[in-house]
């Protein structure tokens, strides 16, 4: 069980659960697959279906939007994407939402957890896969009624490897699978180097007013 992304949901009629999901990997072949529970003791697990599981890094939003129940993905295996649930329990063919573009995210790009919900905007932390396969934190702000369009980017790197980060099983990466937001803050837990546990926090307000609008966007 790898890159579980733990978010707690809360349904329309104030119902609260709590969902994750996870690759499931036997050694040669991965299968996205989902946790659910309503207690944090109990677990169900099932499968995920459909063009928008098709690969790793799904990551679900907290809530519904516009009725719909919505997921991060990148089921090509390079590309951040928006995926909706349908009615066999299917998640559809992606919408693309962000593609390789800078030095440092070259490779591939993907989510670091679930969305976070903000006056703003929904707050998705990314990760980008660069040059020496030297992973790297960056931040994207989608809007909270049509979460398809994505109206600011951090222009450069959240989070990256420190000196003492950059040695270890997988060297050079710093990685997460999701933050919270406390205390007016980001905080994010994050792994480096598969090796050892780091925890960063920032200003929210600091890290939005960082960000910068997309051309098109206001």
């Amino acid at each position: 069980m790898e890159d579980a992304r733990f978010v707690r949901v809360v349904e329309e009629d104030g119902t609260v659960s709590y969902r994750a999901t996870y690759t499931a990997y036997d050694g040669r072949h991965i299968r996205s697959q989902l946790l659910s529970s309503d207690d944090l003791r109990s677990f169900e697990v099932t499968p995920l279906r459909g063009p928008g599981a098709a690969n790793k890094g799904m990551a679900l939003f907290p809530r519904r939007v516009g009725g719909q129940r919505l997921a991060l993905c990148r089921s090509d295996g390079e590309t951040i994407g928006l995926t909706s649930l349908d009615e066999r329990s299917r998640w559809r063919r992606p919408i693309p939402l962000h593609s390789p573009r800078q030095s440092w995210e070259l490779i591939q790009v993907g989510n670091c957890g679930s969305p976070l919900e903000t006056a703003a905007g929904w707050l998705v932390l990314t990760h980008g896969v660069g040059p020496m396969r030297r992973y790297a934190i960056g931040a994207l702000l989608l809007d909270l009624d049509e979460p398809h369009r994505v109206v600011a980017e951090l222009p450069g790197t959240l989070l990256t490897p420190e000196e003492t980060e950059r040695d270890g099983y997988v060297p050079n990466v710093v990685y997460s699978c999701g933050g919270l937001l406390h205390a007016d803050a980001l905080w994010l837990p994050y792994g480096a180097s598969d090796a050892r546990i780091g925890f960063a926090h920032v200003p929210l307000d600091d890290l939005l007013g960082a960000m910068r609008p997309l051309p098109g966007e206001h």
